[in-house]
C-alpha cells in the first residue's frame, strides 16, 4: 500500500514538475510549483519527518510562492505564446534526456545508504524532531543561524530603500 501511494505522489510530483517548465502562463507554473512543494511534503511525512512537512508547507508552499504570485501579479507579465523556438526546444530535450539517462543509471548502480549520526529512529521518536532541531540551530548551529538572520535583514532593508526610490 505504501508503495503504489508513493508511486501516485511520484507520478503526480513529476507531471506538477514537468508542468513548472512547460506552462506558458507565469501563473499556473508558480501553481504547478505549489503542487511540486506539496508532493515534496508527503514525502517527508512518509519518511516520518512531520516537523520538516509542515516547515516545507509553511515557508515554501506558503510564504515563498505567494510572494512569487505576488511578484508575478504586480509585474503584469504577458507572455507571446506564439513564439517558439524550435533549436532552443530539441537542445533542451536532448540535455533532459541524457540529465534522466543519468539519473537512472545513478538509481540502478547504486544501494541505499545505512542512516548515519548520532540520532537513532528511537531517539527521535522519543524525543521528537522539532526539539532535535532546535537544540542542532542553537548549539552547534548558532553562528550560521545569526549570520543568516542578518543577512535577511540586511536584504529587507535594502528592498526597502530600493522601494523608497521609486516612490
Amino acid at each position: 500500500m505504501e508503495t503504489l501511494f508513493f508511486l501516485i505522489v511520484s507520478v503526480v510530483a513529476v507531471i506538477s514538475a514537468i508542468l513548472v517548465i512547460t506552462c506558458k502562463n507565469p501563473i499556473n507554473s508558480a501553481l504547478s510549483l505549489i503542487m511540486t512543494f506539496f508532493c515534496l511534503a508527503t514525502y517527508y511525512v512518509m519518511l516520518d519527518a512531520p516537523f520538516m512537512a509542515a516547515v516545507q508547507v509553511m515557508v515554501y508552499a506558503g510564504a515563498i510562492m505567494v510572494l512569487m504570485v505576488f511578484t508575478i501579479m504586480l509585474l503584469n507579465i504577458r507572455v507571446d505564446a506564439s513564439k517558439t523556438h524550435s533549436q532552443k526546444i530539441v537542445f533542451g530535450t536532448i540535455i533532459g534526456f541524457f540529465t534522466l539517462l543519468n539519473t537512472v543509471f545513478v538509481i540502478v548502480k547504486s544501494r541505499a545508504a545505512l542512516p548515519t549520526g548520532p540520532y537513532s529512529g528511537e531517539i527521535l521518536r522519543k524525543i521528537g524532531h522539532t526539539e532535535l532541531v532546535g537544540k542542532e540551530i542553537f548549539t552547534n548551529f548558532l553562528l550560521p543561524f545569526e549570520v543568516t538572520s542578518i543577512l535577511l535583514l540586511v536584504a529587507i532593508i535594502g528592498a526597502v530603500i530600493l522601494a523608497k526610490k521609486k516612490i
